[in-house]
Order: C-alpha cells, then sequence, then structure tokens
C-alpha cells in the first residue's frame, strides 16, 4: 500500500493540514508499458488532464486507449452494411415498442 502525505495551507488560519491519500496496489495481470513523448505533447496531455480532474498519466491514457478502440469497433460495424442495418432496424422497433431494451 501506497501512502502519500500533502500539505495544505489553511488560508483562514494560516496553519498547515494534512491530508493522506492511500492506495491500494493490487496485484494483477497488467503489463507495464512505456511511452516516449515530447515535451510538448506531454505538456498538452497535462492541461487536459488538469481541465478534466485525471488524476493520473495511466488513467488518462487508458481511457484514451479504450476510446481508441471503441471508435475503431464503431468504423467497422458501420463499414459492415448488413450488421449496421440490423441495429437500425432494431432501434426502429425498439422506439415502436416491439422490442424491449435490455437494461444491465
Amino acid at each position: 500500500m501506497e501512502v502519500e502525505c500533502i500539505y495544505l495551507k489553511n488560508r483562514n488560519n494560516c496553519q498547515k493540514s494534512k491530508i493522506f491519500k492511500y492506495y491500494l496496489v493490487l496485484p494483477s495481470s497488467m503489463e507495464n508499458i512505456s511511452l516516449k513523448l515530447e515535451e510538448n505533447f506531454l505538456k498538452a496531455i497535462e492541461a487536459v488532464m488538469k481541465k478534466h480532474n485525471y488524476t493520473t498519466k495511466t488513467e488518462f491514457v487508458r481511457e484514451a486507449i479504450r476510446d481508441k478502440i471503441r471508435r475503431l469497433e464503431e468504423k467497422e460495424i458501420i463499414a459492415d452494411k448488413d450488421l449496421f442495418n440490423q441495429i437500425l432496424a432494431s432501434e426502429k422497433n425498439m422506439k415502436k415498442g416491439k422490442i424491449k431494451e435490455l437494461k444491465f
């Protein structure tokens, strides 16, 4: 377990406060990868992370990869006209009440 200690100044009485963040690191089957990025690209990533409240670069990169995979899969579905037409027909039937939408 990692422990991060952050000291903050209390604006009202200028006393220092401690905030502890605990990270539970579980053994997993995840594999490490290494990336080399240009400094200006890294600064742009950090600005976006700050704007959208990402806490770690790992979290940001994982989500970016998931989004890219999802977009590529969507392109494949759209390219497969048969499958795409089945999806459209299914959506129309749901709107007409012929098919119930599965919620999980």
